[in-house]
């Protein structure tokens, strides 16, 4: 396996896990827990589904190893202009479950999606060595 196929498939693995985690808390919290995990828009609520959940999970991957990919090629220090830029766009993420979670619990557990699919990005995208 070359240096850059192990890369590739590390990254991969990145973002699947971040998706994974995602529907991890989706399934023990609303099957399991029966925390109805909805949002509001507008005068509607929306349930939200394991499929909305990966998507949306595997999307934010998807966009963060190409916002990657684009900083090793572009700027001196990739890793920690990355880290810096995808904590900022975390943050803002998190004002999604706040502002339109239905009830505490389903606030909670958007909110520790949102965290778990950011760390699983931010930690693992760049992986050990500061490379691209």
């Amino acid at each position: 396996m070359t240096r850059t196929t192990a890369r590739r498939t590390g990254r991969a693995i990145t973002v699947a896990a971040g998706a994974a985690g995602a529907l991890l808390l989706w399934a023990v919290n609303d099957p399991w827990a029966g925390v109805d995990l909805a949002v509001r828009r507008g005068d509607t609520t929306t349930h939200i589904g394991p499929a909305a959940v990966v998507v949306t999970a595997l999307i934010a991957g998807l966009a963060a190893w190409g916002l990657f990919a684009l900083l090793g090629r572009t700027v001196r220090h990739p890793v920690r202009t990355f880290r810096i830029t995808a904590l900022i766009v975390l943050a803002l993420s998190l004002v999604g479950p706040l502002g339109s979670g239905v009830g505490i619990s389903s606030r909670l557990v958007l909110l520790g999606m949102h965290l778990t699919v950011g760390a699983a990005l931010i930690i693992g995208l760049p992986g050990r060595r500061n490379c691209c």
